[in-house]
């Protein structure tokens, strides 16, 4: 299950990044704002497994 959730967060990471850029591009702050905070639930999910793996070793 750990594989699969570090695997949803680096999606959800390239998704945000995507997203905020292409909403730069287009000057769409709505979906620059959708596309950070999307990165930051990733960054939020991998640093929570990272702390799963430090207790667990």
């Amino acid at each position: 299950m750990t594989k699969n959730q570090k695997a949803q967060a680096k999606t959800e990471q390239a998704k945000g990044k995507a997203k905020e850029t292409v909403g730069r591009t287009v000057g769409n702050e709505r979906m620059t704002a959708e596309g950070r905070a999307e990165k930051a639930k990733g960054d939020t999910r991998q640093a929570k497994e990272k702390m799963k793996d430090i207790f667990r070793h």
